[in-house]
């Protein structure tokens, strides 16, 4: 990483001696990094950034480090194939060559007592298909029997935007919401669908809510539209782990990376912003061209307060769900069977500690090869309003996780080694009215100059929609630095000439 510069008196000035313009990153997990990427690759030699993390390791929720002497990553094990920001990103990192794809595995639902298929042709939890959601039994008879009752009930017109739980549940029944909807959103937000936005977490849903009568029959339609431009696997990973995409991007984007550096102060100069990081007591002032806040909405709302208030209120208002990851290593021979799915989710209704499991070693290829004489799985605890659970210490956890492990796939004796990393406050809820607050923290952010916000509490919590925060961050920034355009267009000529 990049080494420390400070100007005289501990002022970091702007332009420095080459006319570079000075643009400062507040937060340094992969949409604070990307956007330190995009703007090595869209400012070229007339920028220079400074990423500045409080922590003190940059990635955020990205993380990997070694299970059984295996690299197991820590928090998002994946991300989206079919969007492409993050394999793009990836490959700008020079890590094209590592991306590595699932094995052609399904997932399974622990309802009513059993293991169960997971319904195929679903969407977000959604069913689309009668005859597999009823082989799945993952609804008691009578849920399945309300199902189809969408298609003849009267029409529930999505008016303005409503939780996830009150759509559904009016079309397809509580069960649905239950059994399918609760644990897929359990999944992605560590949310309650009841108090979750159809808008913002099934907006294709949403769209055609407006519009169409039938669910079953837009569930239909989206699988349909889906399959038909889909092409290869749903997801993708790194194959020493998604822990590891941060550091190469940090590595190409050339900024300069302060790690321990906590931002305790963000105000408008007559030229651009000021920063004061460090400590009360010994002070350090960083005057930048232009800011990027690429930080959980709580810190973001703060640095925000003096300066653009209203944008501040509205941060203030999106929660946070807190979770912890228990990753287990077993010896194979601790398996009746090796697990035959990528593994399952567990819907609340059923009242247990762990929330979903994934069989990474049986997901992954790679890590199947890496660890051929183990089952390295990872069990998710937590969701929102389940903070309880995670008061319980390290031993306790892993105890509920192995308990988990014994009951449900009839797992015998101890693993050989286990990690439990805790996400505290880590999930944005996108509660009802979400997008509409977005809106707001944007345009209040849009009459500063020099100004942009990005991550993962405003359109999307997965990393390629954390990246594309980040190229919109950065696209409004170098419309405020280079208004004309020009310094792209002659980097465009430049790449060209020398291609």
């Amino acid at each position: 990483m990049a080494g420390r510069s400070r100007g005289e008196g501990g002022l970091d000035d702007g332009p420095d001696q080459a006319g570079r313009r000075h643009v400062a990153i507040i937060g340094g997990g992969v949409a604070g990094m990307a956007a330190a990427w995009y703007l090595g690759r869209d400012g070229g030699d007339r920028v220079r950034v400074t990423v500045l993390e409080g922590a003190k390791r940059i990635g955020g929720k990205l993380r990997a480090s070694e299970v059984a002497g295996v690299p197991v990553d820590e928090g998002a094990e994946a991300m989206l194939a079919l969007r492409p920001e993050g394999r793009e990103l990836a490959k700008g990192a020079g890590l094209g060559d590592e991306l590595v794809e699932p094995a052609a595995v399904s997932a399974s639902l622990w309802s009513r007592g059993a293991l169960r298929e997971m319904p195929k042709g679903n969407v977000m939890g959604v069913p689309s298909d009668l005859a597999a959601l009823g082989r799945s039994g993952v609804l008691s008879p009578l849920g399945f029997l309300r199902v189809p009752l969408d298609q003849v009930l009267p029409p529930t017109y999505v008016r303005t935007d409503v939780s996830v739980a009150a759509y559904v549940r009016a079309r397809m029944g509580e069960e649905v919401v239950d059994r399918l909807v609760e644990p897929m959103l359990g999944g992605v937000y560590a949310g309650r669908a009841e108090y979750l936005s159809l808008d913002a977490t099934m907006p294709h849903i949403a769209t055609a809510a407006r519009t169409e009568r039938s669910l079953l029959a837009v569930a239909r339609g989206i699988v349909a539209e889906g399959a038909g431009r889909s092409k290869g696997p749903a997801f993708t990973t790194l194959a020493r782990g998604m822990g590891t995409l941060p550091e190469a991007v940090a590595a190409a984007s050339g900024a300069e990376i302060r790690t321990d550096t906590m931002v305790r102060e963000l105000r408008r100069t007559e030229t651009g912003w000021r920063l004061v990081v460090g400590p009360a007591r010994a002070p350090e002032q960083i005057e930048a061209d232009a800011v990027i806040l690429a930080l959980p909405a709580t810190p973001a709302g703060r640095l925000l307060e003096q300066d653009v208030p209203k944008a501040a209120a509205e941060l203030a208002r999106i929660e946070y769900a807190s979770m912890a990851i228990v990753t287990l290593a077993y010896p194979r021979s601790a398996f009746p069977a090796i697990p035959e799915h990528s593994g399952y989710l567990v819907p609340p209704v059923e009242g247990r500690a762990v929330k979903a499991v994934t069989f990474s070693s049986v997901k992954w290829p790679h890590l199947a090869k890496a660890a051929s004489d183990l089952v390295i799985l990872r069990c998710s605890i937590g969701r929102i309003g389940e903070e309880h659970l995670l008061q319980r210490d390290d031993a306790e956890l892993v105890a509920l996780a192995m308990a988990e492990m014994t009951e449900v796939m009839g797992v015998r004796g101890l693993p050989r080694d286990s990690r439990v990393t805790r996400w505290g406050g880590s999930l944005p809820q996108y509660n009802v009215g979400h997008l509409d607050r977005v809106a707001r923290v944007r345009a209040a952010v849009a009459v500063q100059p020099g100004l942009a916000v990005c991550g993962a509490a405003y359109d999307g919590v997965g990393i390629p929609a954390c990246v594309a925060t980040a190229r919109t961050a950065v696209g409004r920034i170098l419309d405020h630095l280079d208004p004309q355009g020009q310094w792209r267009h002659d980097r465009g000529k430049t790449t060209a000439k020398s291609a």
